[in-house]
C-alpha cells in the first residue's frame, strides 16, 4: 500500500462514498510517519476511553469528545500537508450520513425527554403492583418493562439510570435476587438499543451500510424489521431465564417494596404516543415522521390528562433560563453530537489516508472473506472486539467499524440490512458486556448503590453472567450466521434476495448508482 502514502491518485471508484462524498474529494492524505499517522486520533481517543470509563470512573461523553479532538490536533502536524489534513477533517463530518445522523439525533433527544417527562414507567410499576407480583418474578417483569421503556428512548445507558432508581431498591426489598435484577435492568436497556429505531446505535448501523446497486443507505425501517429474528428471540430466551431463575433464587424475606415504589395507572396513557412512533417507523420507515407523530400526540395526551403543563414544553424559569423536555432533550444530545462531529472527522481522515482501502485488502486476500459466511465472521467478530475495545461505547464503535463491515461484506454482496444486522447484534452482544472495563457494567454496579440498609452493593464483575439478552443475542446471531438462517442478499434495485446474483458485479466494483470517482 506504498502508492497510498507516496503518489497522488484519485479517489478510488470504491471509497467510501456514504462517509466522504467523492465529488470534490481533496487529495490523498499522507503523513510523515506513514499511514500510521492517521490512526494518532483513534488511538488518542481509545486511551481518553480507558483512561476514564476504566481507571477514573468518570462515564462523561464529553470526555470522549475532548480526547478525539485532541487525537485530531496531535495528528495535523504529522501530515504533509497541513491544510489537506483539515479538509479530509471537514469531508468526514460534513457527509451526508453524519449530518444525517447527526439531525436524528435531536429527534431522538426530544422523543426521550418527552418519554421522561411523562414517566411511562410508573404506569407499568402500578400494572405490576396491581396483580400482586412477588420478587421472584418481579425480576422478569421488570425486564420486560425496561424492554419497553428502552424500546421508547432508544437509549439503554439512559434508561438504566432511569429503572435502577426504581426498580432496583424495590425488587430487593420484595425478594428479588439483586444479580439477576441488575442483569434484567441492562439486558432491558441492552434490547431497546438494539431493536429501537430510534436508538442511535440501529441509525448507525443502519446509515454506515450503502447499497450497492441502488443509491442510498440501509433504510432504519427495513433494518429494523430485519433485526426483529434476531432481536425477539434472544429476549424471550432472557425473559424465561429470568422467570424461572428468579423465582428459584427469590428470597422469601423480602418486604415493604411496595411502600418505595408509587405507580399511576394514568400514565399508562402515555404509552399510546410510544406506540404510534414505533408503527409509523415500522410502517413509513420515517424516523423524522415517526418522531414527529410521537412528540405531538405525546404533548396532546400529556395535556389533556394533565401529565404535563405547557411550561413542561418550554418556558423560561425563575433563574432566567429556559426549561421543558424539548430543551432538556436538546441539551441531552449535544455531548452525542460533539462526539460523533469528533467520529465523523477521524472517519475522514482515515478514508483520506487509506485506512479502510488497507484494511478491506488486508482482509479480502483471504478466500474466506469472499464467502457469505466468512464475510459474516469477520463483520460479527470484528464489531465485537471493537465494541468490547471502546469499553461497550457503541456508537462510535460502529462508527469506525462500519466502513470496513460495509466493505467486506459488499465483496460477499450481502444486503445492507444483513450487513447492519449482523454488526449490530455482534456489537450489542458480547462485545458490549466484557468483564473488564464495560460501561454498562460499571454504570450499573455505581446504580446499585446508595439505597440504604437491605439493599445489596453489586461489583460490575458479578453482573457481568446475568446479562441473559446480550449472551442470548450473541448465541441467536451466531447460529444465523453459521447456518444462514436469515442471511440476505442484494438483488436488483437493492432488493432482499435468497441467493447472490451471479451475473452481478462483486466486491469494490459494486459501487452504489450515481457515485462519481
Amino acid at each position: 500500500m506504498s502508492e497510498l502514502r507516496d503518489h497522488p491518485r484519485p479517489v478510488p471508484p470504491d471509497h467510501d462514498a456514504a462517509f466522504v462524498p467523492a465529488d470534490g474529494a481533496p487529495g490523498p492524505l499522507t503523513f510523515s510517519i506513514g499511514i500510521l499517522g492517521a490512526l494518532v486520533a483513534p488511538a488518542t481517543f481509545l486511551v481518553g476511553v480507558v483512561l476514564f470509563f476504566m481507571v477514573f470512573g468518570v462515564f462523561d461523553v464529553n470526555a470522549l469528545t475532548v480526547s478525539g479532538l485532541v487525537g485530531l490536533f496531535l495528528a495535523a502536524p504529522l501530515s504533509r500537508s497541513y491544510g489537506r489534513y483539515w479538509e479530509w477533517v471537514v469531508k468526514g463530518v460534513s457527509s451526508p450520513t453524519s449530518v444525517s445522523l447527526l439531525v436524528l439525533f435531536l429527534a431522538i433527544g426530544l422523543v426521550s425527554a418527552l418519554i421522561t417527562q411523562v414517566d411511562v414507567a410508573s404506569g407499568f410499576i402500578w400494572l405490576a403492583q396491581s396483580v400482586g407480583i412477588g420478587g421472584g418474578v418481579f425480576v422478569a417483569v421488570t425486564f420486560i418493562i425496561v424492554c419497553v421503556v428502552s424500546m421508547a428512548t432508544g437509549s439503554s445507558l439512559g434508561t438504566m439510570f432511569t429503572a435502577f432508581p426504581v426498580f432496583y431498591p424495590a425488587g430487593v426489598l420484595l425478594g428479588a435476587d439483586p444479580l439477576l435484577l441488575a442483569g434484567a435492568i441492562v439486558s432491558g436497556g441492552l434490547f431497546g438499543d438494539n431493536l429501537a429505531p430510534i436508538s442511535d446505535t440501529t441509525i448507525v448501523s443502519a446509515s454506515t451500510q450503502r447499497y450497492r446497486r441502488r443509491s442510498g443507505v440501509a433504510d432504519i425501517g427495513g433494518v429494523v424489521r430485519a433485526r426483529t429474528r434476531y432481536a425477539l428471540p434472544a429476549a424471550l430466551i432472557s425473559a424465561v431465564l429470568f422467570l424461572v431463575l428468579g423465582v428459584v433464587r427469590a428470597s422469601q424475606s423480602g418486604s415493604g417494596g411496595a411502600d418505595i415504589v408509587a405507580g399511576n395507572p394514568l400514565n399508562l396513557v402515555m404509552a399510546i404516543p410510544v406506540a404510534a412512533l414505533l408503527i409509523v417507523a415500522y410502517w413509513k420507515r420515517d424516523l423524522f415522521l415517526a418522531a414527529t407523530v410521537g412528540i405531538v400526540l405525546g404533548i396532546v395526551l400529556g395535556l389533556a390528562t394533565g401529565l404535563m403543563t405547557p411550561a413542561d414544553i418550554i418556558a423560561p424559569n425563575a433563574e432566567g433560563a429556559v426549561g421543558g423536555f424539548l430543551v432538556t432533550g436538546l441539551q441531552s444530545m449535544l455531548p452525542m453530537m460533539g462526539l460523533g462531529i469528533i467520529i465523523f472527522g477521524m472517519i475522514g481522515v482515515m478514508q483520506g489516508a487509506g485506512v479502510f482501502d488497507s484494511i478491506v485488502t488486508l482482509v479480502t486476500r483471504s478466500p474466506l472473506a469472499r464467502t457469505p459466511l466468512g464475510a459474516e465472521l469477520i463483520i460479527g467478530v470484528g464489531s465485537a472486539l471493537t465494541g468490547a475495545i471502546f469499553a461497550g461505547v457503541n456508537s462510535p464503535a460502529m462508527l469506525l467499524y462500519g466502513p470496513v463491515a460495509d466493505r467486506v461484506g459488499a465483496v460477499a454482496q450481502l444486503h445492507p440490512y444483513r450487513r447492519a444486522n449482523v454488526m449490530d447484534c455482534f456489537t450489542l452482544g458480547i462485545g458490549s458486556v466484557m468483564p473488564i472495563g464495560s460501561i454498562f457494567l460499571l454504570i450499573a454496579s455505581q446504580l446499585t448503590q446508595g439505597y440504604g440498609e437491605g439493599v445489596v452493593t453489586l461489583s460490575s464483575t458479578s453482573i457481568f453472567l446475568t446479562c441473559f439478552y446480550p449472551f442470548a443475542l450473541t448465541a441467536v446471531i451466531a447460529f444465523s450466521v453459521l447456518t444462514g438462517w436469515g442471511r440476505r442478499f442484494e438483488g436488483p434495485d437493492g432488493m432482499p434476495v435468497a441467493r447472490p446474483d451471479d451475473s452481478a458485479p462483486r466486491g469494490h466494483s459494486m459501487e452504489p448508482e450515481g457515485a462519481v470517482a
